[in-house]
């Protein structure tokens, strides 16, 4: 995988998605999002998706960025990282608009709101391998850490 580490399942919706509770998604359907507190596993989709986390944390880090940029950099088909914008624009976490130096170019910016859900779901995470590892040694801490970067960098070869 090109775009780093899997963090969740790739598709939009789940257990908080209004489309699963017969409401369509959408701008409206944003009350959900900002409920990051505890992560709760591979399954939890507040963020929609591991491919979106990625998009936001592209965006955080070089904002600006084409749709074909993004797509490259997170992992996914240019028609995947389009959907992706679109959907996060509907939800106001990215906005879109024309390249001021090429206007056949669209650039995609991170709103406020993307940054703070982005904050929010990485500070959760970060509280959810705490949790996890609290039991461990120094020494055991640092052999699952290099044991996990040596997973992750063959995952992503």
């Amino acid at each position: 995988m090109r775009g780093g580490p899997h963090f969740g399942a790739e598709h939009g919706g789940g257990e908080h998605g209004g489309a699963e509770r017969g409401r369509p998604e959408g701008p409206g359907d944003l009350e959900h999002m900002p409920r990051v507190r505890g992560y709760r596993g591979p399954h939890d989709r507040t963020m929609g998706g591991a491919a979106r986390f990625r998009m936001l944390a592209a965006l955080r880090a070089q904002d600006g960025l084409s749709v074909s940029e993004i797509a490259d950099l997170i992992g996914v088909d240019q028609p995947r990282a389009s959907r992706l914008v679109n959907e996060s624009a509907e939800r106001g976490l990215v906005t879109r608009r024309a390249d001021e130096r090429d206007a056949r170019r669209s650039v995609v910016e991170l709103t406020e709101q993307g940054r703070s859900i982005l904050s929010k779901t990485n500070e959760s995470r970060r509280t959810a391998v705490a949790d996890a590892v609290a039991g461990f040694t120094a020494e055991e801490t640092a052999t699952f850490a290099a044991l996990l970067t040596r997973f992750v960098e063959g995952w992503t070869r």
